[in-house]
């Protein structure tokens, strides 16, 4: 006998050493009737045999006809024992390799010990499986809906992997003592660590709004589907809990249903793949994100339990069946909700509180927390064009001020006009501080408190003016880390440390014993530097202007941000790498504290002569040093225009001017500019920054040229230059990431005075929405004579629009549209445009994808047209057919003085025509043909005619 019998007594495929090579054919034999009841997937084993050539055509059609599948399985037993030992090892082989389809088979596998040989080893199994094929289908689908993450503007997307970073993730008991940190997201899944209820099958995630509950599910779907999550789990089923409020109250439907319908379905044998979950529930994860969004005061105990997984019932029923284990016992789920939201203890296996955001997580909590998609991009806006405010919102108490003043001001002044009185970075930090001190009081931050500001303010001033001191020796000394004995001397008291301004640090002190501290955050302790420098009243004029002085340069004798003679410092021995950005912050907090709209404020702190004087010290300080600051600038004369070049550090100097919201500082800045050009490329301007920029620039009096070319400006900052629209004759916007929203605001607002000449907008994300609004302007404005909107997204559709404006412009002198897609249908009607037209004189239609039949529709239209000087039609896929028709154009047109073929298709035959066409035109200066299909030695035959450029 080839096998051995086991002890029940079965054949064994294990062997004594030296015995014979088991027969697989009698392992079949004597284990039939079990394979019988066990196999299920019957297709599985058909399709691998065939694909081996195991079994015919005819073999699988055979075992179809039969109608059960019982006897199905018989009649493949039969075939492949007929077949040889071969066959019906392979037919064990492939009840082994797809285990999902014949689950139940392998126990029996385990005990005969069944190892395959090296030969069938190789052989290829097809899993056609539903199950396996449904897991594949689940991973790819969760895979791809995990990837990116949608902005919050709804303009564009982002990879999760780009933006998600762990938040702070802290496993507690029921009364949410420490139980320990989450490093790993495994470890939410490991029972060795942060289990508070054996019998609980649920992990509850609970945190602040906009904490990251959502994003940190995210990223455990995308690494799920990437099969880098190894927690044992085939199947991922996630939903968001606001949707069981959706359903009508007397809905019902199935647990099959609300898994496939609501998640992914499949496509083969639904029955049969949830059969399977019924069978292996541990094998199923669900996420259920935003439990306290169903509903208020949500009662699990009204709940009636159900267990019957095929009766249908109401999907809320169904998901606290889910959450109790009487649905699926076993399953592993992850339930988010806020902070606060009431979970019955006996669902919960596990609690984990987040407690931080990542600098991603930002964006998250914004959604959250606006509800008006205008207002989050304002606020992401601004938050992105302040990186010291942006990490300010990891904190989420300090978001939550943050975004509250931006909800207050917003609604309090949104207003194109320049408000009279406007947010400042001042502002947010005062409100800041006022939360804060309202911690010492025992009512919640969410109530009205009978206090008013300057009360609170007054109540704790010895407390502001402790900080303020140690805050401001620090900043003196670049010191930003504070032992026990600098606060004790600070007059500083355990009191005043649970306010939260302070944070103990480990690593610092020399003694174990001994705490070290340091500000919240760095930004926070200029604030309190500037705050003691106005409310400490033995401040002198030299001391109130230190850090002023602290921010000159010590590269060269021009200074960079307001020098006055009487405070220049030495040179010598200064670090050169050291960053002074926290100088800046306390100089700016000073102008913002110094303010009129904040006299209320301090006439309860400090005496009202000592605040005049103080302001009156600031002010003809800025007004002094504008002066000086403004004279060591380049300046050039341009034609009509009387240009100044700025420095990045030009902008520090506006962001100061605009937190003392004084108009008179502001209008004599203007003045002292003398100049009606000004140019703040390459400064490093947000769109925040455009308050600032608006403040000074809406007081000239004559027309003026803005070019803010290669900054951060955005949609945002393009709003918030409405104040200077009247003034402006040139806008350059260039590489700033403006979309179709912020066009239509330029040309709302541009098309109401007709003063803008020149309109710059290249390389930013501009679609043909965007263009047809930039059409609209040419058509309406008469004054625009340039336009520069290249590498931007325009198509076909759009170049339409342009084209139809311009040719009926009678003042339109140059377009440039470089790096679009218009296209030969684009070519075409920019080709009816130049027909005749009275003023273009420059165009650009380079790199644009035009073609032969696109560039004959050009030249035929330049032989009527007689303004254009200067033709770019660079990178492009122009022929000699197409050089033939410029030719002739050529030959016709006497007016063109440069025009550039470079990088197209033309070969020594098309440049042939060109230069036989110049022989008939000595007007034109130059066609260049770089980078065409031309050899060094075709285009020696053109060396005479120095007209031509080949190379």
């Amino acid at each position: 006998m080839e096998g051995q019998l086991c002890a029940n007594p079965e054949i064994s495929v294990k062997k004594a050493p030296g015995a014979s090579p088991p027969s697989f054919i009698a392992l079949l034999k004597v284990h039939r009737e079990l394979l019988v009841s066990r196999i299920r997937n019957t297709q599985c084993l058909i399709d691998s045999l065939i694909k081996n050539d195991y079994f015919s055509t005819e073999d699988a059609e055979i075992v179809v006809q039969f109608p059960t599948q019982a006897d199905k399985v018989r009649k493949i037993l039969d075939l492949v024992q007929s077949k040889g030992e071969e066959v019906s090892e392979y037919f064990i082989l492939v009840l082994q390799k797809v285990t999902d389809a014949y689950y139940e088979l392998q126990p029996w596998l385990d005990e005969i010990g069944y190892k395959p040989s090296e030969s069938i080893c190789s052989k290829p199994v097809v899993n056609t499986d539903p199950v396996s094929r449904y897991c594949q289908k689940l991973r790819y689908e969760l895979g791809r809906d995990s990837k990116f993450v949608t902005s919050y503007a709804q303009r564009e997307e982002m990879l999760l992997e780009e933006i998600y970073s762990d938040s702070i993730m802290e496993l507690v008991s029921f009364t949410n003592d420490s139980l320990g940190k989450v490093c790993q997201l495994e470890a939410l899944f490991d029972d060795a660590v942060g289990v508070i209820n054996e019998d609980g099958e649920t992990i509850y995630v609970f945190g602040d709004a906009g904490i990251g509950k959502s994003i940190l599910l995210q990223k455990i779907q995308s690494l799920w589907a990437k099969k880098e999550l190894d927690i044992g789990a085939k199947f991922f089923f996630r939903f968001l809990c606001r949707m069981f409020s959706c359903f009508k109250e007397d809905e019902v439907i199935c647990l099959k249903d609300l898994l496939f319908k609501y998640n992914c379905y499949p496509d083969q044998d639904p029955t049969e793949v949830f059969h399977y979950i019924l069978q292996f529930p541990h094998t199923v994860l669900f996420t259920f994100d935003g439990f306290d969004e169903i509903y208020s005061n949500f009662d699990l105990s009204s709940v009636p339990e159900m267990c019957s997984p095929h009766e249908a019932i109401h999907p809320l029923v169904l998901l606290v069946s889910l959450l109790r284990g009487k649905l699926l016992k076993g399953s592993k789920k992850i339930l988010t909700a806020r902070t606060g939201t009431e979970i019955q203890r006996n669902i919960i296996r596990k609690k984990v509180l987040l407690r931080g955001f990542s600098s991603n997580n930002l964006k998250q909590y914004t959604t959250m927390f606006f509800k008006d998609m205008g207002q989050q991009t304002l606020v992401l806006n601004q938050l992105e064009a302040n990186p010291f405010l942006c990490s300010l919102c990891s904190v989420p108490l300090f978001c939550w001020i943050i975004f509250k003043c931006y909800e207050h001001f917003h609604s309090m002044f949104d207003s194109h006009e320049l408000p009279a009185c406007s947010v400042t970075l001042t502002d947010v930090f005062l409100l800041m501080i006022e939360v804060h001190l309202n911690r010492s009081l025992k009512t919640s931050l969410l109530k009205n408190n009978t206090r008013s500001q300057a009360e609170m303010f007054k109540s704790r001033k010895e407390t502001l003016l402790a900080l303020g001191k140690m805050a401001r020796k620090g900043m003196e000394n670049s010191s930003f880390v504070f032992e026990q004995e600098e606060v004790s001397s600070a007059s500083i008291s355990e009191e005043d440390l649970q306010l939260g301004f302070l944070r103990t640090v480990k690593g610092y002190s020399g003694c174990d014993n001994q705490s070290t501290y340091e500000f919240l955050h760095l930004t926070l302790q200029s604030f309190f530097t500037a705050l003691f420098l106005v409310m400490e009243e033995k401040v002198d004029a030299k001391e109130l202007l230190h850090f002023f002085n602290e921010c000159s340069s010590t590269e060269t004798a021009q200074p960079t941000c307001l020098p006055i003679p009487w405070l220049k410092k030495q040179i010598a021995g200064k670090d050169p790498f050291r960053n002074n950005e926290h100088f800046h912050f306390t100089n700016l907090f000073l102008c913002g504290l110094l303010s009129r709209s904040k006299q209320k404020l301090f006439r309860h702190l400090v005496l009202p002569t000592v605040i005049k004087r103080k302001r009156r010290t600031l002010i003809t300080y800025l007004g002094e040093s504008m002066k000086s600051h403004l004279k060591g600038l380049t300046r050039s004369r341009l034609q009509n225009y009387n240009q100044l070049q700025v420095q990045p550090n030009f902008v520090w100097m506006l962001r100061c001017l605009y937190e003392t919201q004084n108009e008179k500082v502001g209008k004599l800045a203007a003045k002292r500019m003398h100049a009606n050009y000004v140019k703040l490329t390459y400064c490093n301007a947000s769109s925040a920054d455009c308050s600032a920029i608006s403040f000074v620039m809406h007081h000239f009096q004559k027309r003026l040229a803005l070019d803010l070319d290669n900054n951060n400006i955005n949609d945002y900052g393009v709003k918030e230059l409405l104040p200077c629209f009247r003034k402006l004759a040139v806008i350059r916007l260039s590489v700033n990431q403006v979309t179709d929203h912020g066009v239509r605001i330029l040309y709302e607002e541009l098309s109401k005075y007709q003063t803008v000449t020149y309109l710059g907008l290249y390389n930013n994300q501009i679609t043909d929405v965007g263009a047809k609004y930039v059409a609209k302007l040419i058509e309406e404005c008469s004054s625009l004579e340039y336009v520069k909107i290249g590498a931007n997204k325009i198509t076909s559709e759009g170049g339409k629009c342009l084209a139809q404006a311009i040719q009926k412009s009678k003042t339109m002198f140059e377009i440039g549209m470089w790096g679009n897609h218009v296209g030969d249908e684009g070519a075409k009607a920019f080709a009816q445009a130049l027909r005749n037209h009275p003023t273009l004189t420059n165009v650009s239609l380079a790199f644009n994808g035009i073609t032969t039949e696109g560039g004959k529709s050009i030249a035929e239209a330049m032989q009527h047209n007689n303004s254009v000087r200067i033709f770019w039609l660079t990178k492009n896929e122009l022929d000699d057919e197409a050089a033939m028709s410029f030719a002739e154009m050529l030959k016709v047109n006497k007016k063109l003085v440069h025009l550039w073929l470079i990088q197209n298709r033309i070969t020594a035959e098309g440049v042939k025509y060109l230069s036989e066409a110049l022989k008939e035109n000595t007007a034109i200066k130059e066609v260049c043909l770089n980078g065409n299909l031309i050899s060094q030695e075709e285009a020696k035959a053109f060396e005479n005619d120095k007209r031509i450029v080949c190379f």
